[in-house]
């Protein structure tokens, strides 16, 4: 007697090619049903609902332009949004929220678009991956929403890597959209962000980053106009992210010659080469000085004072008079109270 057959299985090759020849005469509902109804093993590609995703992907994009300006309908926007969102999830599981779970999907996703664009340290977790780039044209090379900052906090855009001639070319005969805006404005302000809190005499690019975004949302700028504002803006600070180099310096060591200097007396160049100088002995110093716990303790913040006030006596050049030699002395030691925690670990562990 012979045992049960086996039922003939199709190859998974051969199951495709089959449904690769479905009548094209199928509606568009039967297709559908195909389609969500699939094995694994079929992997059918349905364009209609690649389309659709699109469109809702374009959908979303409009829709977020439209309320990016000015920034009191933007902020007004996502209050109202993150209201709808904590009395939606307050309403779950009851079976009710079912009705307004189309609305309040749509009302997310203009949300975290509108994230996506302002907020650039969350840009792997918008949109679930709809949109795979950022605007190109922001760019040299393109940023993928998917990658992460390696350390939350520390990592800006790069603006050195920003073709701004290019993106300015790219807008001579063209309006830029909010979207473009929101995009530029981000990217300059996490990049100022990073370098102010590196190096706080910078804090001047970052109120003239402030007063142009104000002039534009008191409406005595146009989009046009606020554009080439953030791309000249850029510009320098592209320059400035890149001047330690120029000065032959560590970016730790040009933060320290900045607050010697800036402001500062006027100085000769053999004078600036003296700071200069000092910054990098200050440095070699006070790193067998900044141990773990030092902010703490008492004694360990007396040394450090002491350091820097020894360091600068001995090598500051005679152009700073007394007041000003005090004046530094207590900047000085609040920068690196700030910036320093002990043991290797200060802000610029991570800024490179």
């Amino acid at each position: 007697m012979t045992g049960p057959r086996r039922r003939s299985v199709s190859s998974p090759t051969s199951c495709a090619s089959t449904a690769t020849k479905l009548p094209t005469s199928l509606s568009a509902a039967t297709k559908r049903r195909l389609y969500e109804n699939r094995t694994p093993e079929l992997q059918l590609v349905n364009p209609d609902l690649n389309d659709e995703k699109f469109e809702r992907a374009q959908a979303v994009k409009d829709g977020a332009d439209r309320l990016l300006a000015p920034d009191a309908v933007k902020k007004d926007f996502m209050a109202h949004a993150r209201l709808t969102d904590a009395l939606y999830s307050a309403v779950k599981p009851d079976p009710v929220a079912v009705e307004f779970a189309t609305r309040c999907g749509t009302l997310r996703a203009l949300a975290d678009y509108i994230r996506n664009l302002t907020e650039p340290p969350d840009i792997s977790q918008v949109m679930q991956g709809i949109q795979e780039l950022l605007d190109q044209s922001i760019g040299a090379e393109p940023f993928k929403i998917g990658d992460r900052e390696r350390v939350a906090g520390t990592q800006g855009i790069d603006l050195s890597k920003i073709n701004f001639e290019v993106l300015a070319k790219k807008f001579e005969n063209k309006k830029p959209t909010n979207s473009d805006l929101e995009r530029l404005k981000a990217a300059v302000k996490a990049q100022l962000e990073r370098m102010v809190r590196l190096n706080r005499t910078r804090a001047d690019y970052l109120a003239k980053f402030e007063a142009l975004i104000e002039a534009y949302n008191s409406g005595s700028r146009n989009i046009e106009e606020i554009f080439k504002d953030l791309i000249a803006l850029a510009g320098v600070l592209t320059e400035e992210q890149e001047r330690h180099v120029r000065e032959h310096l560590r970016e730790e060591e040009l933060t320290i010659f900045d607050i010697l200097t800036r402001p500062g007396p006027k100085l000769s160049t053999e004078e600036r080469e003296e700071v200069k100088k000092v910054a990098r002995q200050l440095l070699e110093r006070l790193n067998a000085l900044l141990v773990l716990g030092w902010r703490q303790k008492i004694q360990s913040r007396a040394r450090v004072r002491l350091a820097i006030e020894d360091t600068l006596d001995e090598g500051l050049p005679r152009a700073y008079t007394k007041e000003l030699f005090a004046k530094k002395s207590e900047v000085l030691f609040e920068h690196v109270y700030e910036a320093y925690v002990g043991e290797g670990v200060s802000a610029y562990s991570n800024a490179a």
